[in-house]
């Protein structure tokens, strides 16, 4: 059961790409995510990893917010493909 604690935490992957030289204005949200701006390149290999992420988040059944800091971390590399 949850208490009010539990309930109050969430958690969000922010990605912000700061190369975008054409003007263009790109923003994605999902689940658990909000991606602003970057070049096309980076705007698409930040969804790319944070599709990724989730994927591999549901596997595991959990929430991001339920992660360690060592299960995030892990996580984010192999989506990274690093």
């Amino acid at each position: 059961m949850l208490n009010n604690d539990d309930e109050a935490k969430k958690a969000l992957l922010l990605g912000i790409g700061l190369d975008n030289q054409d003007g263009h204005k790109r923003v994605t949200r999902g689940d658990n995510f909000y991606l602003a701006g970057g070049s096309e390149e980076t705007h698409e290999r930040m969804t790319e990893t944070v599709i990724k992420f989730n994927e591999k988040l549901a596997r595991k059944g959990k929430h991001l917010q339920e992660l360690s800091k060592e299960e995030f971390r892990d996580m984010m590399r192999e989506a990274e493909g690093k």
